[in-house]
């Protein structure tokens, strides 16, 4: 008897140094919850989600990831408190969760500053952007651009009215897809054939068509040898990456503090070799993660 009352005396002041010195893992991060990362479904949205994480860990804090879900229940889920932070984009921020009107000229620093601001009204914090765009862009192949000289969407339009443009099921009919850059630039083409992405991909590699509009983060790009042209006067919205929080979380310094390491970090061309891991050596997205962020000397092996 007297042995167990020793015993129990000894574990009451190991466990009373520990919570002083801050030893025990979720005190150690200053909370005791678990932070609830959301993603949406398709192959960045899976990385992004698991290198918040992998930083949070790091720190001490327990993670909850809930990949796959829509723009509208990532939305919902943040504002009720079930989300507490997730990656966005300015369009779909500024374009379907504010329900903003389009601008003349799409200047991404202004969207990011209208999108920042109309988020603080509904609880959330947006404090950076991650430093890449997943725009709706124009791509030909890089011969076709060698070979005439094409950089930008401007320099593709004398070319264009003996092309044929291969879209997806969208991009030609969208408001702020082909018709936006008709209006703009004066961009026609000889023929336009809406297809599948996949097929789309097939169609310009096999020359059957002669531009298309990948997103600029996709691994496809590279993988198909195309170029994505500059929108030069900025007819098609931004969609740059940026975090969003719960504003209820700003106040824990160490959380902010463990994630601000991602602010600028990752431009367009390397979200696209990170998600070639994903979709065509088919590696776990936190695997693909965590070697992102030891080689950036962001958390250790």
């Amino acid at each position: 008897m007297v042995k167990k009352c020793m015993y129990g005396i000894l574990g009451a002041l190991i466990l009373i140094s520990c919570l002083v010195a801050g030893c025990i893992g979720a005190d150690q991060a200053g909370t005791s919850e678990t932070i609830v990362i959301g993603g949406k479904p398709f192959n960045e949205q899976y990385i992004l989600p698991q290198m918040i994480a992998l930083l949070l860990e790091d720190e001490g804090y327990r993670t909850d990831i809930r990949p796959g879900m829509n723009d509208a229940t990532l939305f919902a889920g943040i504002k009720r408190g079930q989300v507490d932070i997730y990656v966005e984009y300015t369009g779909t921020a500024y374009s379907q969760l504010l329900q903003r009107e389009p601008l003349e000229t799409w200047d991404p620093d202004l969207v990011f500053a209208e999108v920042r601001s109309g988020m603080a009204e509904e609880g959330i914090h947006v404090p950076f952007r991650l430093g890449f765009r997943n725009d709706y862009a124009i791509a030909v192949k890089e011969s076709y651009a060698t070979e005439n000289n094409i950089e930008t969407i401007s320099d593709l339009v004398p070319y264009a009215d003996t092309l044929v443009f291969g879209s997806d099921l969208v991009f030609h009919e969208r408001e702020d897809g082909l018709p936006r850059l008709a209006e703009v630039y004066g961009l026609s083409f000889a023929d336009v054939r809406p297809m599948s992405p996949t097929l789309m991909y097939e169609a310009i590699d096999k020359n059957q068509v002669q531009a298309i509009p990948p997103y600029t983060t996709d691994s496809r790009v590279d993988l198909y040898n195309l170029v994505v042209l500059r929108d030069d006067q900025a007819a098609l919205p931004p969609y740059e990456a940026m975090l969003f929080i719960r504003s209820d979380r700003m106040a824990d310094v160490r959380l902010i503090n463990a994630l601000s390491v991602l602010e600028n970090r990752i431009d367009t061309d390397e979200m696209r070799a990170l998600n070639a891991e994903f979709d065509n050596d088919k590696r776990e997205a936190r695997d693909i993660a965590r070697d992102y962020l030891i080689r950036e000397g962001l958390i250790s092996s």
